[in-house]
């Protein structure tokens, strides 16, 4: 950002304190204004309607009207970009899939606070380079001319995200990570395996237990990326480095970390696009 309290944010929250410390950690940040405050649901509605902040610092839980309720009842081209602040860590795949931003689990530590806010500013950074990218792909082609809107074209979805593969699908998972919320990439998951009312995930060498059942965890997936080789694995497509046969009836996938995985025979089928 190039200007002083070029974002406005506003603080949702039902507890004084915690408003209060929020608005501290901004205070030494010359890029962020806080435009307004609110203790509940409905103000909070209000407020954002009223004056179109940035960036809302969002509280789950608050009466009369939780966040959640907040965000649903704006039009999607008035929603500001959300961090969501609150004590109970269940709330938190939910978040992403209303598109927060971040979600930050009370207590967090001063770091954690200014990662959330440092992702806030470069999704705002591109925001505008694309609304920008935009304004001007419409004046060229008001003016005719089609090879300079092209390259506004060009400019507008490169700095942008690519499209989900399908809308319905979250791009990342919310996992707990003892006292924090991991939130991964769907693309950087590798496999996922049961592991009673758990599931492990594996991604890029590492693993993470999260409390969801394989079949709540499949339904989240794009079938275009993910398939269910067995009841208790399901595997990235793009991981699979080969699919080996083992005695007359037995097919094991290879991934590219080296894990080996059997196929039951009941989802053999699925890996034959693969062939």
């Amino acid at each position: 950002m190039d200007s002083p309290g070029e974002i406005r944010a506003v603080i949702v929250d039902d507890e004084p304190l915690a408003r209060e410390g929020i608005r501290m950690l901004l205070a030494d940040d010359p890029e962020v204004a806080v435009a307004a405050e609110s203790g509940d649901g409905p103000s909070a509605l209000e407020t954002i309607r009223r004056l179109r902040p940035d960036l809302v610092f969002l509280d789950v839980q608050m009466p009369e009207m939780n966040g959640f309720e907040v965000m649903a009842s704006l039009p999607p081209g008035e929603l500001p970009a959300v961090i969501f602040v609150t004590a109970f860590d269940r709330y938190a795949l939910r978040a992403f899939e209303v598109h927060a931003l971040d979600y930050l689990l009370k207590p967090f530590d001063d770091d954690r606070f200014h990662d959330a806010l440092r992702r806030a500013k470069s999704h705002l950074r591109l925001s505008r380079m694309s609304d920008l990218s935009q304004r001007l792909l419409s004046l060229l082609q008001s003016y005719g001319d089609p090879g300079a809107a092209a390259a506004a074209r060009g400019r507008a979805g490169s700095g942008s995200e690519p499209p989900a593969a399908g809308a319905e699908h979250p791009r990342r998972l919310a996992i707990k990570d003892g006292c924090r919320v991991v939130f991964l990439s769907v693309e950087e998951i590798d496999w996922i395996e049961a592991a009673d009312y758990y599931v492990q995930i594996h991604a890029g060498g590492k693993s993470y237990l999260h409390r969801e059942t394989m079949n709540s965890v499949e339904g989240k997936l794009d079938p275009a990326r993910f398939v269910r080789i067995h009841r208790s694995a399901i595997v990235n497509r793009d991981r699979i480095k080969e699919l080996r046969t083992q005695g007359r009836r037995d097919t094991v996938v290879v991934l590219a970390g080296g894990a080996e995985l059997k196929v039951a025979r009941s989802h053999r089928e699925k890996l034959s696009v693969l062939r």
